[in-house]
C-alpha cells in the first residue's frame, strides 16, 4: 500500500507517467499473484512455518532493494521481490487455521486475518505520510525492512505447523494428513477439476480492484487533485477504507456462518458495490463528508469478498485446502495487479498536458475514464457467481 501516499515522491524521483507509476505499484501484485499456487502447494507439502519464515526473510531483502533503488528498473525489481516473498503470508495462515481451528471457525479466521493484515495497510496511510514527511521515504522503507527481519525470527521461534507439535489435538482430519504426502503436481491437477476453484480465481478481483487499486494507489491523488483533500486527509480516507473493509470481512464472515450460505452474500455485496462505484464515478457534486461516507460504505460491503476463502475451502477435499487457498488468494490479488496499471494507462490516454511539481495532473474526465474501467469485471463476476455451486458452509465429503 505504500506507493499510494508517496506517489509524488516516486513520480518526481523516477520521472514516472501514470502508467509507469501504476506498474511500479503493481509489480508487488505481479510477484504476489505468481506465488499463490506455489505457496499453497508448498504449505500443503512442507508446512507453513518454513514457508512463512523464508518469505519474511526474502521480504526484508526486497524492501531493502526498493529502499535503496537508484533507478526505476531496480525499484520495480524490489517491489516484485517484496510481492513474491510477502505473498506466502495469507495462504500459509489459512493453512495454519485449518490445523489449529475447527472448520466452523475458518470464515472467522479468514476475516480476522484480513483485519490484522489491514493494520499494516493502515500504517501505510496517514502514519506513513507523516513519517515520510519527517524522514524521507527511503529511510522509512529501510526501517520497515528491519522490522520484517524481526518478524522472520519471531515466526521461526513461535509458529508450529500443527497443534500436535505443542501437545494439543489437531483439527485437521487424520486421513487427509496422510494424503498431503502426495505429489504436489497431482494436488494442482485435482483441485482444478472443481468448478468452484475457477470461480474462486476469477471472482474476487472484481472487488479488490475497487478496494485495493483505489485506496492502494489512485485514491489519494484522485481525492487531492479532484476533490481538494489535503494529502494527509486523503491518506486517512484511504486507510479508513481499508479498515472498514476488514471490519466488513469479520462481520460478513460471521453472518454467512449463521445463515449457512456463501454465494448469495457475495453476489449481493458485489451488486451493491457496483452500484455505489457507479455513483462515485459518474455522479457529479458529491464532495467532502458525503464522498468519504460513500467510499466507506462501499469498502464495508466489499468485506463480503472474504467469504471466497471458506467458499473455496468447502468446495474441495481437505487435503487440497492449501492449494485452493493459494489459487483463491491469487484471484484476490488480480484486482490490484490488473487495475492499478490499467487505471494509469487510461489516465495517460486522457491527460491534457498539465504538470505540477514535476508530476502529471489529471482532470475529471481522465479520472472518470480510469475509474470506470473497474466496472466490467464486476458484471462478469456476478455472472460467474450465479453458476457457482453453493457449499452451505459445509466441507466437501
Amino acid at each position: 500500500m505504500a506507493p499510494a501516499v508517496i506517489t509524488n515522491e516516486l513520480a518526481s524521483e523516477f520521472a514516472l507517467t501514470a502508467a509507469a507509476l501504476g506498474n511500479l505499484s503493481a509489480f508487488y501484485f505481479y510477484g504476489y499473484a505468481a506465488m499463490q499456487i506455489p505457496t499453497g502447494l508448498l504449505a500443503d507439502r512442507w508446512g507453513p512455518r518454513r514457508v512463512l519464515t523464508t518469505g519474511a526473510v526474502l521480504t526484508t531483502a526486497g524492501t531493502l532493494v526498493f529502499a535503496l533503488a537508484p533507478s526505476y528498473a531496480v525499484a520495480n525489481a524490489g517491489r516484485l521481490a517484496i510481492g513474491a516473498a510477502a505473498g506466502v503470508a495469507f495462504v500459509s495462515m489459512l493453512k495454519l487455521a485449518s490445523h489449529w481451528m475447527p472448520a466452523r471457525q475458518f470464515a472467522f479466521a479468514s476475516g480476522f486475518a484480513l483485519f490484522v493484515g489491514t493494520l499494516g495497510a493502515t500504517l501505510a496511510g496517514a502514519p506513513l505520510r507523516a513519517a515520510v514527511d519527517a524522514f524521507g521515504w527511503r529511510a522509512v522503507m529501510v526501517a520497515s525492512a528491519l522490522v520484517t527481519a524481526l518478524v522472520a525470527l519471531a515466526i521461526w521461534i513461535v509458529v508450529r505447523d500443527d497443534p500436535s507439535e505443542r501437545g494439543y489435538a489437531s483439527h485437521f482430519p487424520e486421513e487427509e494428513r496422510e494424503r498431503n504426502l502426495a505429489c504436489v503436481a497431482s494436488h494442482l491437477r485435482e483441485v482444478l477439476r472443481y468448478r468452484n476453484t475457477w470461480v474462486s480465481l476469477a471472482v474476487p478481483g472484481a472487488t479488490t480492484g475497487m478496494v485495493l487499486a483505489f485506496p492502494g494507489l489512485w485514491g489519494v491523488p484522485y481525492l487531492v487533485s479532484r476533490h481538494a483533500f489535503a494529502p494527509r486527509e486523503a491518506a486517512m480516507t484511504a486507510s479508513a477504507m481499508l479498515i472498514v473493509w476488514a471490519i466488513g470481512g469479520l462481520a460478513f464472515g460471521e453472518l454467512s456462518q449463521r445463515v449457512g450460505v456463501r454465494r448469495m452474500p457475495m453476489m449481493a455485496g458485489l451488486a451493491a458495490m457496483l452500484a455505489l462505484w457507479s455513483v462515485v464515478v459518474f455522479v457529479p457534486g458529491i464532495e467532502g463528508a458525503a464522498l468519504v461516507a460513500l467510499l466507506l460504505v462501499l469498502a464495508f460491503i466489499g468485506g463480503t469478498v472474504v467469504l471466497i476463502f471458506p467458499f473455496a475451502k468447502e468446495s474441495v477435499p481437505a487435503h487440497l485446502g492449501g492449494t485452493v487457498s493459494g489459487i483463491t488468494n491469487m484471484g484476490m490479488m488480480l484486482g490490484g495487479m490488473v487495475m492499478q496499471p490499467a487505471v494509469g494507462f487510461m489516465l495517460d490516454r486522457h491527460w491534457t498536458g498539465a504538470m505540477a511539481g514535476g508530476a502529471r495532473v489529471y482532470d475529471d474526465a481522465a479520472f472518470r475514464w480510469g475509474l470506470a474501467i473497474m466496472l466490467p469485471w464486476g458484471f462478469v463476476a456476478l455472472a460467474l457467481l450465479a453458476i457457482a455451486r453453493e457449499t452451505h458452509c459445509k466441507p466437501l465429503r
